[in-house]
């Protein structure tokens, strides 16, 4: 080893010891007869000194020193004067007796430091230096602590870690397929996983009936703050169980990582109907940690001649209680927020309960007294609350409210991210009907068992079918989500045959599964965690990207390695694709 120590361990134990450590340059303060310089490693930081005591060769040496410089330094252990207990090291010093250089450093681009002067974009170009930083390497540590614990907790409930393949066959449900051709076999195509879901239902028919893989997969689809081309899953499928199994299993795993790696106990996981989640928050994933519930307003304030209401399908509200004092101009802003592309409403309603119990709203031409204080009473109200009122189509209008909602959360500080609020979300509908495609498609995916006693709608009411399908909800993210599988061909092929396969298109997507289900499937659920999505939430991050070592930017483009890119022609033709457009 290059080093006896790092740069985080020493402390007054070691006074007197000859030590020698390696690391980065964080800083120099030349003081005339003193130099002070900060030497950095992953493990911490440790303050050097040169002065009258050290030999001149070597303070002109340390005097070269510029930031990020890689050196190698033998010294003695000191106490500090000026001690800073701040820092684990902050309490010794090393007077220096010997500096190497091992590697110079170009000034960087940005500041190494936990408050950078760097932007996102450049920061993302020279990434191997933003991961020098703190919080950026913290996060790492921390994402390297929370896989180790899921394997921990899962390895003592008997469950198994196995690799499945990442070259595997396209299919048209879902998202869309990163695809990879196949020099061997001229015009056709591998893909990349969106999910391991058909290798681990093949591994429960194997009869290993507890899997897990912390595993890499990809989705050829539109980026947002929490979504990159490649990401990671807890991945994990168990055999012989029923929902309420995987439901307990997964509770506990939550439990365990914010136990053993945050220190938190959380207090109870609710449970609620996919329905009921989409009434009273209209959202799957609702966040729980405050109210402003949905009050459904049609019975209240429609047939008083106000055309929005009469003419709307539905008319919701959210009651921001204090808010009563908001000003015009502050109301006029949240209008248009609420008006932007992004949303989509046309307007807001709003009646304010003022401190001196009076009901005065933007409608008042419209309601009287009567009608405003039946407003007030589906709310429970109370002077000083502020009722928010939207009104059109029924599912634009739950989207429009969820986002208001969410906004007004944020604006009053309710969404602490030191708050933790769980929630399974259970029941989702098995189908739903897209416009484009003119059919029904998988909420989930095409594996998913419907619940027993609606199998009969799948021929009348399909829209109306449930799912054995559950999603773990925390502070308004899905951080994961499953299903009990259908282990029965002749399920499965009714379940195709509703997506609007032909029985050779079945067969030929999917008959491997089909036909292992002959072979004696055992019944089977299980469940994916969204890894990079729990560790940005542990984190107190709004985007995955810095739990990543290498992200993406939004564009899906890796701008440090300047990749996607173009191929040389040899490749395009030993690989046989026309780049004829």
């Amino acid at each position: 080893m290059l080093r006896t120590h790092t740069c985080g361990e020493l402390n007054l134990a070691n006074l007197g010891e000859t030590v020698t450590l390696c690391g980065w340059v964080q800083k120099s303060r030349d003081l005339g007869g003193t130099t002070f310089i900060d030497v950095r490693d992953r493990y911490g930081l440790t303050q050097l000194v040169l002065n009258e005591d050290t030999s001149s060769v070597i303070r002109e040496k340390g005097r070269t020193l510029g930031r990020e410089f890689v050196v190698k330094v033998t010294g003695t252990v000191l106490e500090r004067t000026n001690k800073n207990l701040k820092m684990p090291t902050g309490e010794i010093e090393i007077a220096v007796n010997d500096i190497e250089i091992i590697n110079a450093s170009k000034i960087p681009p940005f500041m190494i430091e936990d408050e950078t002067d760097g932007g996102e974009e450049l920061r993302a170009k020279y990434r191997y230096l933003d991961l020098r930083r703190n919080p950026i390497r913290n996060n790492l540590m921390l994402r390297h602590k929370m896989a180790q614990e899921v394997r921990k907790y899962l390895d003592a409930l008997n469950f198994i870690e196995v690799e499945t393949p990442v070259l595997i066959k396209s299919t048209p449900e879902g998202a869309r397929d990163f695809v990879v051709p196949s020099r061997m076999n001229p015009g056709e195509f591998y893909a990349l996983p969106q999910s391991p879901q058909t290798f681990k239902q093949l591994l429960m028919v194997s009869g290993f009936d507890r899997y897990f893989q912390i595993v890499k997969c990809f989705r050829d689809e539109d980026l947002r703050a929490d979504r990159q081309p490649e990401f990671t899953q807890i991945d994990c499928e168990l055999a012989f169980i029923e929902q309420e199994d995987i439901l307990n299993i997964f509770e506990g795993l939550t439990r365990h990582l914010f136990r053993t790696v945050k220190g938190i106990e959380l207090n109870e996981f609710p449970r609620m109907q996919y329905a009921d989640a989409m009434r009273l928050y209209g959202s799957d994933k609702p966040d729980r940690r405050f109210g402003m519930e949905f009050v459904e307003l049609n019975g209240i304030m429609q047939g008083k001649g106000f055309s929005v209401f009469d003419n709307a399908e539905l008319i919701v509200g959210i009651n921001a209680k204090g808010c009563a004092e908001y000003t015009r101009k502050q109301l006029d802003e949240l209008t248009e927020w609420l008006k932007r592309p992004q949303i989509g409403a046309t307007g807001l309603i709003y009646c304010r309960y003022q401190a001196d119990g009076t009901l005065k709203s933007s409608v008042d031409k419209f309601y009287g007294e009567d009608d405003l204080t039946n407003l007030a009473a589906a709310f429970n109200a109370e002077p000083g609350d502020l009722i928010l009122i939207l009104a059109g189509h029924s599912q634009k209008v739950r989207k429009q409210m969820n986002e208001l909602r969410l906004e007004m959360g944020t604006r009053l500080g309710l969404r602490d991210k030191n708050t933790f609020a769980p929630l399974w979300v259970l029941d989702f509908p098995l189908l739903e009907w897209d416009e484009e495609s003119g059919r029904y498609h998988a909420m989930h995916h095409p594996f998913t068992s419907p619940k027993p006693e609606d199998i009969a709608m799948l021929d009348t009411e399909p829209g109306e079918v449930r799912a054995n399908a559950y999603d773990l909800v925390i502070n308004g993210t899905e951080i994961g989500g499953g299903s009990i599988r259908i282990h029965d061909r002749g399920l499965q092929s009714l379940m195709f045959k509703h997506l609007g396969f032909s029985a050779e298109e079945a067969q030929k997507q999917f008959g491997f599964l089909m036909d292992a289900f002959e072979y004696g499937a055992p019944p089977h659920g299980g469940i994916a965690f969204g890894f990079d999505r729990l560790c940005s939430i542990f984190a107190g991050l709004d985007s995955i990207r810095d739990v990543i070592a290498f992200p993406k930017n939004n564009s899906g483009r890796d701008v440090m390695i300047d990749t996607p890119s173009t191929i040389s022609e040899a490749q395009m033709n030993e690989l046989k694709i026309n780049t004829t457009v």
